[in-house]
């Protein structure tokens, strides 16, 4: 199975042994982050420094001043934790170590955008903003996420991209000194407060002959039982129409579809149509269509019409969820990627990586995808190379 590893630029600039060190993982790829969320990043190995702060979200390369010029919305170039082409810079060194380097390019994930235009981030019934999560049925906010897939996918040297947070993002956010465990809150409750009531979603709603304002009502009395009852664990779409009411629900996941599909078809092909030949288009994605975050929902009928392929998160056991729904829709170089965390420090298991590959084969993945390499620990990286080796070494 083709292997990727995760990458950060910083963790590969100014590390004269870094891309060796990863090739001799027995990767043949490495997903190198071209624009990236604000993050906190652990560098146990390099030898300038042990921690990278990313102030913002960011590209990691100089963005295009032609593309950009007069317009409100842009992408931010990084700071000092990567200055100048720290992408290119770091895609070079790969490339020399005999690695195919793709872009890994997050976009609805922006709290700097929203903080700046309030009026780009999601809304919840409530009227709090989600500065974090540019509001993906925005047409000002699409037009800025699709320019910004097209410009940082196709960096000079990379073969292919994969689209990160390519549609709605929700109340689910890793956040800075949190405080909201105090209730918790199933995926069914997660989607509710999830939902957007921004001027151009209220517009969305009523185009699905829905009252925004009902709607929103509708959503505060779903919700009420469960801020009175301490929390909720309810999962999955069943418990989210037994909760809002089958018609309500169906009709504002019909509208949230609808908008997430425009930008995914519209990044798709504007890295296309930027690309050469051969450039290989994937999507973090979940075959359940109501679930927000890193990894959209998405119809997997669809998505694999649109992409290329798709990257899974498979840790933790969650292959068997993910990955049948996308194989009955493969087909002939149709790309499905089974996503590992090897960091046992962030819940992964670097140690069963030879068994969890072996599974997610058997349930449909061609690829796997490792999260990440410059974040795991000495042994961790020794695991995941003794795991690689196996899966090398055993018959497909």
């Amino acid at each position: 199975m083709r292997t990727s590893a995760f990458l950060y630029p910083w963790d590969v600039v100014g590390d004269p042994d870094a891309a060796e060190r990863i090739a001799d993982l027995g990767v043949r790829q490495v997903t190198l982050a071209s624009a990236y969320h604000s993050t906190r990043a652990l560098t146990p190995r390099h030898p300038r420094h042990r921690l990278v702060t990313a102030g913002y979200a960011a590209v990691l390369y100089p963005p295009d001043p032609s593309r950009w010029a007069g317009r409100d919305l842009v992408p931010y170039a990084a700071g000092e934790w990567a200055p100048g082409d720290a992408y290119g810079e770091a895609a070079s060194a790969l490339e020399a170590a005999g690695l195919d380097v793709h872009s890994w390019v997050v976009l609805a994930h922006n709290s700097r955008l929203g903080a700046e235009h309030p009026g780009t981030s999601v809304v919840n019934a409530y009227g709090d903003r989600y500065p974090w999560a540019p509001c993906v049925a925005r047409p000002a906010v699409r037009e800025y996420l699709v320019d910004l897939a097209a410009e940082a996918a196709v960096r000079p040297g990379a073969r292919g991209t994969e689209l990160e947070s390519c549609g709605w993002y929700g109340m689910a956010h890793l956040h800075a000194h949190d405080k909201i465990a105090g209730v918790p809150l199933g995926d069914a409750a997660q989607y509710l407060m999830s939902l957007c009531f921004c001027a151009a979603c209220r517009d969305g709603y009523a185009d699905h002959s829905l009252d925004p304002d009902a709607t929103a009502a509708a959503v505060r009395r779903a919700l009420a039982p469960v801020w009175a009852a301490g929390g909720s664990t309810a999962a999955g779409w069943p418990a989210v129409r037994e909760l809002l009411g089958a018609d309500l629900a169906d009709a504002t996941l019909a509208w949230r579809t609808r908008a997430a599909h425009a930008l995914q078809e519209s990044a798709v092909a504007a890295v296309r149509a930027a690309a050469p030949p051969g450039f290989r288009v994937l999507l973090h994605a979940d075959p359940a269509p109501y679930r927000t975050g890193p990894n959209p929902g998405v119809d997997p009928g669809r998505v694999l019409s649109v992409a290329d392929g798709v990257v899974l998160p498979c840790t933790g056991g969650g292959a068997q969820a993910v990955l049948p729904p996308f194989a009955a829709h493969a087909h002939g170089e149709t790309v499905l990627a089974a996503n590992f965390t090897v960091v046992s420090g962030m819940g992964g298991s670097p140690a069963t990586l030879a068994a969890d590959a072996a599974r997610a084969r058997e349930l449909g993945a061609n690829q796997l995808r490792l999260y990440h390499a410059g974040l795991a620990s000495d042994a961790d990286l020794a695991a995941v190379g003794s795991a690689l080796r196996a899966l090398t070494a055993a018959p497909a």
